[in-house]
């Protein structure tokens, strides 16, 4: 069976890998320890994870096997750990909280090493009793020079002249996969050379996985646009970035964060109904799954957009951190206190206080803030959407 270019260059030691260079100092250690300890390697799709675990299992002279966890169940993997040193997972997310859960006396005992990998936040993916008990390295994607580089060693592999600027369109299309950069590579191979010239090679290529991230800020920057799109009222930008993000295979749980936050932060009061959309949409996702899960993600995000914007609950919380941070919580008014004891009584304890609910319309002019915030203000009501409403109540009552 022809090996894939991937397989065929694949590193074999630290010092021909490329990439990582913030994790260099520590793979090192990895590779040099007497003790390795199981580790997570979490990164986007062809940044190196596997290799590193190849690499580091290779180096200690111990017997190791590679898996993928889609591919096998907990009883076929327990024949296979007998007598195993050193495990590498592909795709660990991909298990199961339960099946996870079979690691655990595992690592415990020292009895097997971890070496995982993983395409999503192990924060959400995996359980806390196990990542307690693994190392989490993070890597990023793979940047331009860094995808040259590789393309320069598998252009002599391949024996092809490929001319400089298609090199370079080929790198950006795989948005810092080298897998997928080296699977474009072995697909212009096959091509005649007046194909290989950058304005036909665009036209000859197949459609390529659309990536985001790829100097390690675009999925940032990605949904800080989505963000800014849907505070500027702007449904058309907001689903381009939308777009750009779930076509790049990010975490839909991160977009439906992001939107949940953008419903109160920047809708708010303007448009109560806001937040439990977004809400929803996250139920929806996760009821749903993907690829599907777009469809909700795009009703909340346009919705979002066209919905009047209001960000006085967030400006308000600020203002009152701020008064905090600068001089401390105050003490609260003795008529607000629970008199839970006879000696809270006799101090003064809820002495005062008036039940609203025993007044009409269930409310009583009362002061609530600390004696030197009396007055103070912190929420200032903006007239937008359906928050001219809600301050039509306040001024009836604060006179404000």
């Amino acid at each position: 069976m022809q090996k894939p270019l991937a397989e065929k260059i694949r590193p074999q030691s630290i010092e021909d890998f490329v990439g990582q260079s913030h994790l260099r100092t520590r793979l090192r250690a990895m590779g040099q320890s007497q003790r390795l300890q199981s580790t997570l390697f979490f990164g986007p799709p062809g940044c190196g994870k596997s290799t590193l675990a190849l690499i580091i299992a290779g180096n200690q002279g111990k017997s190791h096997l590679r898996l993928s966890a889609p591919e096998i169940g907990l009883a076929e993997l327990r024949k296979k750990l007998e007598g195993l040193e050193i495990l590498i997972l592909d795709e660990l997310h991909r298990f199961s909280k339960a099946q996870q859960d079979f690691f655990l006396p595992l690592l415990e005992t020292g009895e097997i090493i971890l070496l995982a990998t993983t395409t999503e936040n192990p924060s959400f993916s995996v359980t806390r009793q196990l990542l307690s008990r693994m190392n989490v390295l993070r890597l990023r994607s793979l940047s331009m020079p860094e995808l040259r580089q590789i393309g320069e060693r598998a252009v002599k592999e391949l024996d092809v002249s490929i001319p400089e600027k298609s090199l370079d369109l080929l790198a950006s299309l795989s948005g810092g996969d080298a897998r997928t950069f080296l699977n474009l590579m072995e697909y212009v191979r096959e091509l005649d050379q007046e194909n290989l010239e950058p304005d036909k090679l665009k036209t000859v290529l197949p459609e390529a996985v659309i990536k985001g991230d790829r100097d390690g800020d675009m999925h940032y920057e990605l949904a800080s646009a989505m963000i800014k799109s849907i505070r500027g009222s702007d449904p058309d930008a907001a689903l381009y970035y939308l777009a750009c993000l779930l076509e790049a295979g990010e975490d839909p749980r991160f977009v439906c964060r992001r939107l949940i936050l953008s419903a109160s932060e920047d809708v708010g009061l303007a448009d109560p109904m806001a937040l439990p959309l977004a809400v929803s949409c996250q139920h929806a996702v996760e009821f749903v799954g993907m690829p599907e899960g777009f469809i909700p993600l795009a009703e909340a995000a346009v919705y979002l957009a066209l919905a009047p914007k209001s960000n006085s609950t967030y400006a308000a919380y600020l203002s009152a951190q701020k008064e905090i941070r600068h001089h401390g919580p105050r003490p609260v008014p003795l008529h607000l206190r629970n008199a839970s004891t006879t000696l809270q009584k006799e101090w003064g304890y809820g002495q005062g206080y008036k039940y609203p609910h025993l007044y009409p319309g269930a409310w009583i002019e009362q002061e609530y803030l600390p004696s030197e915030l009396a007055g103070r203000r912190f929420y200032e009501p903006k007239d937008q959407g359906q928050e001219p409403r809600l301050l039509a109540w306040l001024r009836k009552r604060k006179k404000i």
